[in-house]
C-alpha cells in the first residue's frame, strides 16, 4: 500500500468518527493557536532584529553615577564633543532629544512629535531620506540656517505627498525652517511614535559646561569592537571631559568627580525592549503548559479510540504486519490530526492576535508583531511536536507484537484493561498538575493587580481629571512674566467652562513619565566638601494645581499668585521628603532649600501628600514643587516653564464637546497654541499598570484553558471508567448497593487522581513561581493563601466533574446494566 492509499484510509477512518475528530481538532487548535499567538508576540518584540542595517552593531550610549544612585544617566554635551572628537570605538555617533513642537501656518495649529538630533544620528542608524537630502555637518553648526526633515506620515497627511515641498518654509515653534527632505515610510525611530519633524540640535561647543545630562545617544561600533572595549574607551575619555569644560555656575568640578560617572553602554535593542522579556518568557512557558495539557487530553482520547481497534491491530499483526508498519500508520494518523489542528489553530491565532495587539498597550515594538516566516515555521513545528506527543503513548501501547494476545482475550484482558486505566490516570494527573501551576500563576497575578490598584496614588478620581499640554515658544512670547500671564489667562478661560469644578497648572501630569530629577541642598544639613545631596523629582506648579489633583496639604499652605508674580523665594515639598529630614511634616515649614550653591534659598511654605509619580507599583517619589516662574534657579538668572500641563476636574472629562470647548477657549487667548497630550489622568494611570494588566489577562486565559482541559480530562476518565464497569455496576446494584455508595465509588476515584495532581502541581509551582518574582508586587511567590485557594477551587471543580458521570451510573437500571456486554 503506497502513501496515498494510507492517507486515504486515515481520512476515511477519521470521517467515520466525527465526534472524536471534532473534539480533537478543537483541543489541538486551542493549544497550537495559543502558542502561535504568544510566540508571534515574543518573536516580534524580542527575537526580530531592529529595522536598521546591521542592527547588532548599534549600542545605546549611557552613563551611570553610582555615588548618587543613578543607574542610567543621560549624556551631556561635554561628553558628546569629547567622544566625537577623541573616541576610537565608534564608526559613527549621534545624540538626540525627543519632544514635541508647534506647527503653525498650516490651517489650525498642531502639536506634533519632534526629534532633535546631531548630524550623525540618522547616519548612525543608516537612514537616508526618501527624497531631498539629509543633515550635513554645516546644518548642525551654531547659527546655521534653520532646516527641517519631515516624517513620511506627516508629509502625506499635511502636504498630500507633494514631492515639490523641498525648499519650502515650515514654521516650527515659531521659527521658520527650510524643508530639505522627507524620510522613508519604512523609518521607525526605536519604539517611539514616528516624529513628524526632525531638526538639528546646533550645539555651541564654546558654551558647553559639565552639566545638562539630558541627551540620549546612539553609536555604531567599529567592526570587531565589542561593547566591553567600547565601555573601556568611553571610560578613558570621561576624565578628559571633566578637564576640558567648566562646571556650571554654582557647582564645582569636584561634584562631578565625586559622582563617579562611568560608562554604561548596552545593545540598542535592550533600550528598545526594556525588561519586557521576563513577562514574555513567563507567558510563553505558561502557554506551552497549555499545549502539554491539550496533548495529554488528545492522547487520552486516542487511547480510548485505540481500545476499540485492538482486535483489528492484533489481527494485522498476526497476519504479518510489522511493528514499524503499524506504528507508522498510527503516527500518520496522529500527524494528520496535528496538522489539521495546527491549521485550525493558525486561523484562531490570526483573529486573536489582532485583539491582543490592540490590548497590549504596555508592550514595545507592537508594530513588529505579525505572522511571518518564523511564526509559520513555529506553528508547523508545534503542530508536528503535538502530533508526536499525542501519538507516542498509543503507538507504544498498541503497535507491539504483544497485541496478538488480544485475539485470545477477545479484547477483554483484565491486566491489559488495568494497564490502560493506569496510563489514562497518569495523563489526568499530569493535566491537573500543569493546570494547577497555571492557575497559581493567574492567582498570584490577580493578587498583584489587586495590590497595585489599591495603592493610594496621591491624587483622586483620575477619570475626572482632564489633562492637556500647551507650549509657548520664545519666538512667540519672549518675556518670562508675559508667558505666565498668558498661561493664567488660558487657565481663567478653561476654568469658567460649564462643569469644571477646579483647574490648575503643573509641569506634567502624574505618571506621564515627564519631569526630571536633580539634587537639592537643605540649609540645616552640613554636606561634606564635594558631596552631592540626594536627587529629588522636580515639579513646577501654579496655585491650585495640587488641590485640582486632589493631593492634600498635610502641613502649611499653597503657593499664591502674588508670590508667583513677585518671584518670592518659596517652595513646597512632599511629605516623604519632609519626614526624611524633620520627621514631622509641620517641622519642615520655614526651613529652606536650594539646587545650586549660587541659587537663593527658598522657604518651605507647604508639605504635600506623597504622589506615586512613576506608577502604582513604584515607591512614591520625594518631590519638590517649585513655582512656574523663578529667579536664580540652577545657575540661571530667570527660569520660566514654557511647556505646561493644564488639569481640569470635571465630570465632562474626555467628552468630545468638552474638548472642543477647551480648544476654543485656548485659541481665544492665542490662536497659535496647539494642544497636545490630551488625555485624562486615568489614561496615564492605566498605562502605568498596562503590563501588569496584560500579564494578568494572558495568564488568566492560559489558566482558564488549562482548567477547562483538565476538567474535561477528569470527566472523560470517570465517564470511560463508568462505561467499562457497567456490568459490575449492575451486579453491585443487584446485590443491594445504594446509589450513594456507587456515586462515592467513582467520585473517590476521580478525587484521588485530582489530589495526586494537586500535590504534584504544588511542588512544581513552589519550584517555578520564583521565576515570577519580578512580575509581582507586594505578593510572595509562594503565597499560602493563593496556593490554598487555587487548590481548593480545583478540587471543588474536579468533584463536580466526577459527580456528574458517577450520578448517571448510579441511576442506571440494574437489568440494563447486567445485560451490558
Amino acid at each position: 500500500m503506497d502513501f496515498k492509499d494510507q492517507l486515504r484510509q486515515v481520512f476515511r477512518r477519521l470521517v467515520r468518527s466525527p465526534m472524536f475528530l471534532g473534539v480533537t481538532l478543537i483541543t489541538l487548535a486551542a493549544g497550537v493557536g495559543a502558542n502561535t499567538v504568544v510566540f508571534s508576540v515574543l518573536e516580534g518584540v524580542l527575537l526580530k532584529p531592529l529595522p536598521y542595517p546591521h542592527p547588532e552593531d548599534l549600542v545605546g550610549v549611557w552613563l551611570t553615577a553610582p555615588a548618587i544612585n543613578i543607574k542610567d544617566l543621560d549624556l551631556s554635551p561635554a561628553n558628546y564633543f569629547i567622544l566625537r572628537e577623541q573616541g576610537r570605538a565608534f564608526d559613527s555617533f549621534g545624540m538626540y532629544v525627543q519632544g514635541s513642537a508647534s506647527i503653525t501656518g498650516l490651517a489650525e495649529p498642531e502639536h506634533v512629535g519632534e526629534l532633535v538630533v546631531t548630524d550623525g544620528l540618522l547616519a548612525t542608524l543608516g537612514v537616508q531620506p526618501a527624497f531631498g537630502r539629509g543633515f550635513r555637518t554645516e546644518d548642525d553648526a551654531p547659527g546655521a540656517p534653520r532646516t527641517v526633515l519631515l516624517g513620511n506620515g506627516f508629509w502625506v497627511r499635511k502636504f498630500g505627498a507633494d514631492r515639490g515641498i523641498i525648499g519650502r518654509p515650515l514654521v516650527v515653534d515659531g521659527t521658520q525652517r527650510e524643508i530639505i527632505g522627507v524620510l522613508p515610510a519604512s523609518f521607525r525611530f526605536l519604539d517611539q511614535e514616528d516624529p513628524a519633524v526632525i531638526v538639528p540640535l546646533q550645539l555651541d561647543r564654546s558654551k558647553v559646561h559639565l552639566g545638562n545630562f539630558s541627551y540620549q545617544a546612539i553609536a555604531r561600533l567599529k567592526q570587531g569592537t565589542t561593547i566591553e572595549q567600547a565601555n573601556a574607551d568611553v571610560a578613558r575619555l570621561l576624565p578628559a571631559a571633566l578637564s576640558s569644560f567648566p562646571a556650571p555656575e554654582g557647582f564645582s568640578p569636584k561634584l562631578f568627580q565625586d559622582a563617579h560617572i562611568a560608562p554604561n553602554l548596552r545593545p540598542l535593542k535592550q533600550d528598545v525592549v526594556g525588561n519586557v522579556g521576563n513577562v514574555l518568557w513567563v507567558l510563553m512557558g505558561s502557554i506551552a503548559l497549555v499545549l502539554l495539557i491539550a496533548c495529554a487530553n488528545v492522547a487520552n482520547l486516542m487511547l480510548v479510540r485505540m481500545e476499540g481497534r485492538r482486535q483489528e491491530i492484533a489481527l494485522r499483526a498476526a497476519l504479518g504486519a510489522s511493528w514499524g508498519r503499524i506504528a507508522g500508520e498510527l503516527l500518520l494518523e496522529s500527524v494528520v490530526l496535528g496538522l489539521m489542528g495546527g491549521a485550525a489553530g493558525l486561523g484562531l491565532a490570526y483573529g486573536a492576535l489582532r485583539v491582543l495587539v490592540a490590548m497590549a498597550t504596555g508592550l514595545p515594538r507592537t508594530r513588529e508583531i505579525g505572522f511571518d516566516g518564523p511564526v509559520l515555521l513555529f506553528t508547523l513545528l508545534v503542530a508536528l511536536a503535538a502530533s508526536v506527543l499525542c501519538g507516542a503513548i498509543p503507538i507504544l501501547k498498541y503497535a507491539g507484537a504483544r497485541l496478538t494476545g488480544a485475539m485470545r482475550e477477545g479484547g477483554r484482558g483484565l491486566s491489559q484493561s488495568r494497564e490502560q486505566h493506569r496510563t489514562r490516570n497518569a495523563l489526568v494527573v499530569v493535566q491537573v498538575a500543569l493546570a494547577l501551576v497555571l492557575l497559581i500563576c493567574s492567582g498570584l497575578m490577580l493578587r498583584t493587580f489587586r495590590a497595585v490598584t489599591h495603592v493610594n496614588p496621591g491624587f483622586t478620581a483620575p477619570a475626572e481629571l482632564q489633562a492637556f499640554r500647551i507650549s509657548i515658544p520664545e519666538a512667540q512670547v519672549k518675556d518670562a512674566e508675559q508667558v505666565i500671564r498668558m498661561q493664567e489667562a488660558i487657565l481663567r478661560k478653561v476654568e469658567s467652562l460649564p462643569g469644571v469644578e477646579r483647574a490648575g497648572i503643573i509641569s506634567s501630569a502624574p505618571m506621564s513619565g515627564d519631569g526630571w530629577t536633580d539634587p537639592v541642598f537643605v540649609e540645616t544639613v552640613q554636606y561634606p566638601e564635594g558631596k552631592l545631596p540626594p536627587l529629588r523629582r522636580f515639579r513646577f506648579i501654579a496655585p491650585g494645581a495640587l488641590a485640582t489633583l486632589g493631593t492634600p496639604l498635610v502641613a502649611g499652605r499653597d503657593l499664591t499668585w502674588a508670590e508667583l508674580y513677585n518671584r518670592t523665594p518659596v517652595v513646597l515639598v512632599s511629605e516623604n521628603l519632609a519626614r526624611e529630614y524633620w520627621r514631622n511634616p509641620a517641622e519642615a515649614l520655614g526651613k529652606r532649600i536650594r539646587v545650586s550653591t549660587e541659587d537663593d534659598w527658598r522657604e518651605i511654605i507647604g508639605v504635600a501628600g506623597d504622589v506615586h509619580e512613576s506608577g502604582y507599583d513604584k515607591p512614591a517619589t520625594t518631590s519638590v514643587y517649585w513655582p512656574l516662574l523663578l529667579t536664580k534657579f540652577e545657575g540661571d538668572q530667570f527660569q520660566v516653564m514654557r511647556s505646561v500641563t493644564y488639569l481640569l476636574r470635571s465630570p465632562r472629562a474626555d467628552t468630545e464637546g468638552f474638548l472642543k470647548e477647551i480648544r476654543e477657549s485656548v485659541w481665544s487667548v492665542n490662536a497659535n497654541l496647539p494642544l497636545s497630550d490630551v488625555h485624562t489622568v486615568d489614561y496615564y494611570s492605566r498605562r502605568s499598570i498596562a503590563r501588569t494588566s496584560f500579564t494578568l489577562l494572558m495568564l488568566t486565559v492560559a489558566g482558564s484553558m488549562a482548567l477547562l482541559l483538565g476538567v474535561v480530562g477528569i470527566y472523560g476518565v470517570i465517564a470511560y471508567s463508568v462505561s467499562q464497569r457497567t456490568r459490575e455496576i449492575g451486579i453491585r446494584m443487584a446485590l443491594g448497593a445504594q446509589q450513594r455508595s456507587l456515586t462515592s465509588l467513582f467520585v473517590r476515584q476521580g478525587l484521588i487522581l485530582t489530589g495526586i495532581g494537586v500535590v504534584c502541581g504544588l511542588v512544581g509551582a513552589g519550584l517555578s513561581m520564583r521565576l515570577m518574582t519580578s512580575l509581582l508586587f507586594q505578593v510572595n511567590p509562594v503565597d499560602p493563601l493563593t496556593y490554598a485557594a487555587v487548590s481548593s477551587g480545583l478540587l471543588a471543580i474536579a468533584w463536580l466533574a466526577c459527580y456528574l458521570p458517577s450520578r448517571r451510573a448510579a441511576a442506571m437500571d440494574p437489568v440494563t446494566a447486567l445485560r451490558a456486554d
